[in-house]
């Protein structure tokens, strides 16, 4: 029987790369499917990306990179960064044409990144199944494909709705103001983009979901009925996630001191702090912060990431001295530890001292701790990570939010508070018990048999 050939186009970026690297091995455990991913190569290609791609080599050697070089996209001033994104991934579909084509044996599918919607053009001109890979949650999937109908029913902007509620199929209700701000303005550059590629996502043969079915039940039901998209056809849905780094040989592959550090503390004792690579704070900011945690008494991991000045972009090491308040770390060493810039996020997460974690929810991020079974206080900064906070804390029920996180500054007494109502009161023991158990329904879904290794598998039967 000859063996099936994948190739699996991502987005610019880590965020997206890595968790097409996750599917991938999946695919691979699944074992009688080669898989390629194809990769765009700017000229100015960012030193992490090209780290990322050294560690995939290095850990995943069954796994195919293939670069797709592309010419210098014009230097012009765009009016969100996402923009010059969608422009490089544009200009890089005669090199996957090329790329595709000159494959023997054949392409069996195409899985593109949901940011990768010009691809479509592409497959469907050389008659290649083509499908997408939505790497965040379900409940963000069944809201975009509504977006369209939504906009053309309502308003053009949602900019200045604040607060009012936008109702879904298969979702709790939507605050305008935690929509992602790609969609806060249909009519602007990036929100007109994003609209054409959402109405295009129908056009796939199926859609791949990095999450699973115990998890966002009512989302995949709404999805999988045709609740989303009424009088149209929905592609197959295949949930098969959760698709999460294992953690294993982060950074440079030797074990981090703050894990040391953590092998001191009590179980479920620590509160982790940490909000991805983008995830910067103003200096007023960080300082509301650190009271908020010295006030609660409770032990923590705080991973900070400043908005640089230009002295520490250079250095490129916040200034932990002049950011935190005067004598917090002196106050707070034994108890706490605050690292700069970066954390062993996921190895930090699977260490059973950590007992509650303050995330941006990034999904990434979201089944990281879910994984891991630890309850989440939400703290959202970017892209759609609002909306993956009204999923968390509404729907799942994993995580409470920090409120504030919507205006200029989150307080130091509700950052006491948060800590306190997750590692000391009721609500915060039941949080766990429900994390505990989420935790064990993501184990069951990817084991052998369970619900997402079963759609992985009938999609690879295709």
């Amino acid at each position: 029987m000859t063996e099936k050939t994948v190739v699996l186009y991502p987005s610019l970026g880590v965020g997206h790369l890595n968790p097409m690297a996750q599917l991938a091995k999946a695919i691979l455990r699944h074992g009688g499917v080669a898989v390629t991913i194809a990769v765009v190569d700017p000229p100015e290609k960012h030193a992490v990306l090209a780290a990322a791609l050294v560690r995939l080599a290095a850990v995943s050697p069954s796994i195919t990179v293939h670069l797709l070089p592309i010419p210098p996209c014009a230097s012009k001033q765009h009016s969100h960064p996402i923009v010059p994104i969608l422009d490089a991934l544009r200009t890089a579909n005669p090199a996957l044409r090329a790329f595709l084509a000159s494959r023997v044996p054949a392409v069996d599918a195409l899985v593109v990144d949901m940011f990768c919607t010009d691809a479509l053009d592409v497959a469907a001109e050389l008659a290649i199944p083509a499908y997408f890979f939505y790497p965040s949650a379900a409940g963000d999937l069944a809201v975009y494909l509504q977006i369209p109908d939504l906009c053309g029913a309502g308003p053009s902007s949602l900019k200045d709705m604040g607060k009012a509620a936008l109702n879904f199929a298969g979702v709790p209700a939507v605050r305008a103001l935690d929509m992602p701000d790609t969609m806060q303005d249909w009519e602007s550059d990036v929100g007109s983009v994003r609209l054409r590629q959402l109405a295009r996502m129908p056009e796939a043969a199926g859609i791949l979901v990095n999450s699973f079915e115990w998890l966002e039940s009512r989302a995949l039901k709404a999805l999988r009925d045709g609740h989303c998209l009424p009088g149209r056809s929905t592609p197959k849905i295949y949930c098969v996630g959760p698709l999460v780094d294992g953690g294993d040989a982060e950074g440079n592959g030797e074990r981090h001191t703050c894990l040391e550090w953590m092998d001191g503390q009590p179980r479920q004792s620590v509160v982790f702090l940490c909000f991805g690579s983008l995830g910067a704070f103003s200096a007023a900011q960080l300082k509301e912060t650190a009271r908020g945690l010295e006030r609660s008494g409770h032990r923590f991991l705080w991973a900070v990431r400043s908005r640089s000045s230009r002295e520490e972009q250079n250095s490129r090491e916040p200034d932990l001295q002049a950011l935190l308040p005067d004598g917090f770390l002196e106050r707070t060493r034994g108890r706490g530890l605050v690292l700069k810039n970066w954390a062993p996020q996921t190895q930090v997460l699977r260490h059973e001292a950590v007992g509650a974690f303050v995330t941006h929810c990034g999904w990434n991020s979201v089944l990281e701790a879910v994984m891991s079974g630890v309850p989440m206080i939400c703290w959202p900064l970017y892209a759609e990570q609002r909306l993956n906070k009204v999923h968390v804390v509404e729907e799942m029920k994993v995580g409470v939010v920090m409120e504030g996180y919507d205006e200029e500054l989150v307080t130091a007494d509700e950052v006491e508070a948060k800590v306190r109502l997750v590692m000391e009161s009721e609500e915060g023991k039941k949080l766990r018990e429900r994390t505990a158990m989420a935790k064990e329904m993501a184990t069951d879904a990817i084991k052998d048999g369970g619900s997402s290794h079963v759609e992985l598998g009938e999609f690879l039967r295709v």
